[in-house]
């Protein structure tokens, strides 16, 4: 999305021609935090490279991922004042970055930032929904076998796919303890579904994507 409204062309068929808005690219090391829950929502952002974790920390100390933001994704775009939750970079991560007044102000002139907007706000919403549902009816397996599923039609270049996130993030993500995560992997290797390709197991191919999506359901 951001890199359509950085064309000069998007911006000469606006009503207001003159506006401009300043894109900035920083970089944050593994595991620093991108903002902070309750922080004030200035900003919209974009994964360059790299990924991102968005999460809360729940009242008795656990942590609680709520969505992978990957190369492309927008995140941080948020219907208050302030972030309801934190973001921290995965691995080494650019991000690119705008004011959040700015995007308001080109959307009240440009239709195409307005179908944008609602784009991310749908997917987003989505993601919310579906996520609700694989930890509230989901069993171990079944939540394991979809997370898969969401990082292949995410992530797959060349038949496998890369996680950059570790077990520890994928068991807060999924709900599940780092342990039941490994032997539900480890499970899913030895039926034939899915191969390691790394010795750190964070490459993946899926060897029988119909049987994981029946896995899934």
């Amino acid at each position: 999305m951001f890199a359509s409204l950085s064309r000069p062309d998007s911006f000469a068929k606006a009503a207001v021609p003159r506006t401009r808005v300043a894109f900035s690219e920083f970089r944050y090391r593994k595991d620093r935090e991108i903002f902070g829950e309750n922080e004030p929502a200035d900003y919209v952002y974009q994964v360059t490279t790299g990924a991102v974790r968005s999460y809360k920390l729940l009242s008795d100390g656990r942590r609680q991922i709520g969505a992978f933001h990957l190369v492309g994704d927008v995140f941080g775009l948020e219907n208050a004042a302030v972030h309801r939750f934190t973001a921290e970079a995965i691995v080494d991560t650019r991000v690119c970055l705008v004011k959040r007044e700015s995007m308001e102000l080109i959307a009240e002139n440009d239709v195409l930032v307005v179908r944008d907007l609602l784009n991310v706000t749908t997917s987003n919403l989505q993601h919310a929904e579906d996520h609700m549902l694989l930890l509230g009816r989901k069993t171990a397996l079944e939540r394991v076998a979809a997370f898969l599923l969401e990082m292949d039609r995410r992530l797959t270049q060349a038949g496998f796919f890369a996680l950059p996130m570790s077990r520890r993030d994928i068991a807060d993500y999924l709900g599940l303890t780092v342990e039941t995560v490994c032997r539900e992997l480890h499970h899913l290797h030895d039926q034939g579904i899915l191969g390691f390709l790394s010795p750190n197991q964070r490459q993946i191919v899926l060897l029988d994507r119909e049987k994981l999506a029946h896995l899934s359901l």
